[in-house]
């Protein structure tokens, strides 16, 4: 865990600009190449809602010590549960179809990485957001090649048994 010998506010500040710009980044791809309505912004908010929740519960109980008692498991059990809400509305069937199922896998990580923000863990919240972003985009391209794989081949397979 890093922290820095600067004024708390400003520590705080860095941690939520941090968690905003990780969620963007990570919901940068949902809008612009799976063309999503959840994207950048929806993305960045929740990471920056994740962060401001726990910090502010870390906040409180270093001012109320004796008073409060600050169980960070609960803060996020918190986060986890209203992600979990949020991402329900995203899934949606169209058809038979199934949509919104890795928007809303996305944003529950967007969360967990602005709750890793706030609790001063930087190297873990931007591998996991570097990861979340590589998973996005190389499983598109994994995913389509298959499905266009399994297309041809189940084409080929069809027309072998028409003759």
């Amino acid at each position: 865990m890093i922290e820095f010998a600067a004024d708390p506010t400003i520590v705080i500040f860095g941690k939520m600009v941090l968690a905003a710009f990780l969620g963007i980044v990570i919901g940068t791809e949902r809008a612009l190449m799976a063309n999503q309505t959840a994207g950048s912004r929806t993305f960045g908010l929740v990471s920056l809602g994740s962060c401001l929740f726990v910090v502010t519960g870390m906040s409180i109980d270093a001012q109320f010590i004796g008073l409060v008692n600050f169980d960070p498991t609960r803060v996020l059990a918190a986060i986890v549960q209203g992600i979990g809400f949020l991402g329900a509305g995203l899934i949606i069937f169209r058809e038979n179809n199934l949509h919104g199922v890795t928007t809303a896998a996305g944003l529950w990580v967007a969360a967990g990485v602005g709750a890793v923000v706030a609790f001063g863990m930087y190297s873990i919240a931007i591998f996991a957001a570097l990861l979340t972003i590589t998973v996005f985009f190389v499983m598109w391209y994994v995913e389509k090649s298959f499905k266009n794989w399994f297309r041809e081949s189940k084409e080929h397979r069809e027309d072998s048994t028409s003759l």
